[in-house]
């Protein structure tokens, strides 16, 4: 049986609860395709469920729900069911056992965990605003995780006198931050009158890339290693002055 939760955490923990004695269960986003004669139930979240898995899970691991929190902010398809292995082998075991790496479950677990938390450290350097008319800060984003709102902290310390929104195109919603409160907002498509100064700003950018990179020993294999080609759409250092500045 596949059981379909709505992508949050009380869905994942009402599914887990309905779920863990099911030697064939599968849990999965919603969103997941089914293959044709997979059977499936949606389970909606119940908060009393939610809340005594939980509590269950923490009599075993302290530290477990912060690891749930990651587990569900990544953006691949089976994240729910990665969690899944990593959580009934946590209520089998009675203990914590992210150190068990030889369990494939514990491996799956531990690396979609890096690669959203090392996404959000890359995102804090790659992150390229534009300066809009009103004086507001704007940028598109095309993370591989759902973490825009979780970068607000980082950019609200460097810019606690600008607003500032922080665009998930491809997730189509923004974290918002108005110089005093954060707000997350669905937003599908931004329209933004920049400022007379963006296109310098922008070739601020450019100018300071030139200065730093060295044609004769260019490491083209390296730098995107260190900056994922899928993030340059919105960096004005690898675009060109007549590019669009909006997604």
């Amino acid at each position: 049986m596949i059981y379909l939760t709505d992508g949050t955490k009380e869905g994942f923990l009402t599914a887990f609860l309905l779920a863990y004695r099911d030697g064939e269960a599968l849990i999965a986003s919603s969103q997941t395709q089914l293959s044709l004669g997979q059977r499936a139930v949606f389970v909606a979240p119940d908060p009393v469920r939610a809340k005594k898995a939980e509590q269950r899970l923490l009599e075993f691991d302290k530290n477990c729900m912060e690891e749930l929190f990651y587990l569900l902010r990544s953006g691949r398809p089976d994240r729910e069911q990665i969690a899944f292995r990593y959580f009934r082998l946590l209520a089998e075991s009675k203990r914590p056992v992210r150190g068990m790496l030889a369990e494939d479950g514990v491996r799956d677990a531990a690396e979609l965990i890096r690669t959203v938390t090392q996404e959000i450290h890359r995102m804090h350097g790659f992150v390229r605003f534009m300066e809009s008319a009103s004086g507001a800060l704007y940028a598109p984003l095309l993370p591989d995780n759902d973490i825009v709102d979780l970068l607000v902290p980082h950019f609200r310390a460097r810019l606690r006198e600008y607003p500032f929104v922080l665009h998930d195109v491809k997730r189509k919603k923004a974290a918002v931050y108005d110089g005093e409160n954060v707000f997350l907002a669905p937003l599908e498509r931004a329209e933004v009158a920049l400022s007379a100064d963006e296109q310098g700003w922008r070739e601020l950018w450019r100018r300071y890339y030139r200065s730093v990179n060295i044609p004769e020993r260019e490491r083209l294999k390296q730098m995107k290693g260190y900056m994922p080609v899928r993030y340059w759409k919105f960096m004005p250092e690898f675009s060109s002055p007549d590019d669009p500045v909006a997604p």
